[in-house]
């Protein structure tokens, strides 16, 4: 199981690379802001951390993704002189796609989902003996992104409880294995992606559908198995929260805050904005805003929650 060791190893390994990202603190509530992470999500991190940790093949490495995890690979691979190729779903927004290719890697568009894009790449790493860098079930990639909770820990020591966007859970998973329990880890997910949710009540891993406006970030048909792990001992709860939901915490974020975030970005807050997750009286509460590639022009016109 990851552990503090392997995530404060982590954080030395990576800290050339990764931007320490700041806390805001709104309404008592504090956010950590991620999306202000190279590429735009958190997920550099476990990229870097994944590519830093052994020799890269001459084939370089590949990758499987619904889009932010693509782009912090590509990034990561371009900083440090590897090739890339990055497998997306056919439907991965276009500003996804272009942020990939901007990054200088080959991109491949298969399928309608994460899983069917996840085949294609295996079958082309077969044949080229890249490295794979998957998108969250790699001790790798989960300890890098528990830097992401390692900073909060740092920057927001009062915390009790912290709100983390879930999909395929290398996120919450690195979160939840550096608190350790010192804090409550509340995974939120949408309803039309309850991956962890469906896990925790069946006591392992499952394949669930998953649909709905988040679903290119937070789209994973099933939690790794490492994530798991973690999530079973230090997630506390995993709150399911809708698609109006998640929009009217984009809309909060920009009314409030100016900051213009995608949909899975904002998931965590739309728990606590919609009254899905109730933190208990005196409680101190931290939320990972963990995305924000999307065209500002697709900002939702829900109003935000008053």
């Amino acid at each position: 199981m990851t552990s503090r060791a392997d995530i404060a190893a982590a954080a030395e390994r990576i800290d050339a690379h990764v931007r320490h990202t700041p806390v805001l603190r709104v309404d008592d509530v504090a956010l950590k802001l991620e999306f202000l992470q190279h590429t735009g999500s958190f997920k550099p991190r476990g990229a870097f951390n994944r590519l830093l940790s052994g020799p890269v093949p001459a084939g370089g490495v590949i990758a499987a993704s619904g889009g932010n995890h693509g782009a912090a690979v590509a990034y990561a691979a371009h900083a440090l002189g590897h090739v890339a190729e990055i497998f997306v779903p056919a439907r991965t927004p276009a500003t996804k796609v272009n942020r990939i290719k901007g990054y200088g890697a080959r991109v491949h568009l298969v399928g309608e989902a994460y899983a069917d894009s996840l085949a294609a790449s295996r079958l082309r790493q077969a044949e080229t003996g890249a490295m794979e860098i998957h998108a969250y079930d790699h001790a790798d990639v989960l300890a890098g992104q528990g830097t992401v909770g390692r900073e909060f820990e740092a920057d927001a020591p009062d915390l009790t409880h912290v709100l983390v966007a879930t999909g395929g859970g290398g996120l919450i998973g690195g979160v939840a294995a550096w608190y350790g329990g010192s804090a409550q880890v509340i995974s939120v997910e949408p309803e039309s992606c309850p991956t962890l949710h469906a896990a925790l009540q069946a006591g392992q891993p499952v394949p669930v559908s998953v649909s709905g406006l988040a679903s290119d970030s937070l789209g994973a048909r099933q939690v790794g198995t490492l994530m798991f792990a973690v999530a079973r001992d230090h997630v506390a709860q995993a709150v399911l929260v809708t698609d109006a939901d998640i929009a009217a915490a984009q809309a909060w974020l920009w009314d409030r805050c100016r900051v213009v975030t995608e949909p899975g970005g904002a998931t965590a807050l739309a728990a606590l904005l919609s009254g899905r997750f109730t933190a208990p009286k005196g409680a101190h509460v931290g939320v990972v805003v963990c995305g924000a590639n999307t065209d500002p022009a697709s900002l939702s016109q829900a109003s935000p929650p008053q």
